[in-house]
């Protein structure tokens, strides 16, 4: 009898030692497996470009003075929203400002705002690459130019509610193919 009672304390002495340091397990996201970069070249009204595999092209707009289309990620629930214009000598510095007015949009709510500029000259493009980051409707926007005739805009969206951590691996995913398409690009003739 003693002995039973003896291996009841020593079980119960190790259930409540054994609960005493719970903790509540952090909030995670899925993983995600992304596929290997892979690029095809893909033209438009005035230009050309490299685009992921993953990537499909969506026009949404042809216009006398612009084109308008998405590079659309499915499987990565993202687009990058595109916007081609034809510059007219007195619109450069306009479109220009609205431009960068889109990306300052997300100054509220952005943790820092990074500028990288581009420069082809062989190519004649010129650019501005904008990381923007913390939890942002759109985390990457860019800009390029041949300064007379041209004038291309990208931003970056995701279908889903902004939050940096979920988004992170396919962000830096996605900003890979944005700089493949940035120094890839080329004006039509």
């Amino acid at each position: 009898m003693i002995m039973k009672q003896g291996l009841w304390f020593v079980v119960g002495c190790l259930l409540v030692s054994a609960c005493t340091g719970y903790s509540p397990k952090p909030a995670g996201y899925y993983r995600i497996d992304l596929p290997a970069p892979g690029y095809h070249e893909q033209e438009f009204q005035s230009g050309e470009f490299q685009i992921s595999n993953q990537a499909s092209i969506v026009y949404t707009s042809n216009q006398e003075e612009g084109e308008f289309f998405n590079i659309v990620y499915p499987q990565l629930h993202a687009q990058i929203y595109c916007s081609y214009l034809s510059i007219k000598k007195e619109n450069l510095a306009q479109l220009s400002e609205e431009s960068r007015k889109f990306v300052y949009l997300h100054a509220v709510k952005a943790d820092a705002i990074r500028e990288q500029v581009f420069d082809n000259q062989e190519q004649s493009v010129y650019g501005i690459r904008y990381n923007i980051q913390g939890n942002v409707a759109s985390p990457t926007q860019f800009v390029l130019t041949d300064s007379i005739y041209s004038f291309f805009r990208g931003a970056l969206y995701f279908d889903n509610t902004p939050n940096q951590d979920s988004i992170a691996p396919v962000l830096d995913y996605i900003n890979n193919d944005i700089q493949v398409l940035i120094e890839s690009f080329r004006w039509k003739k």
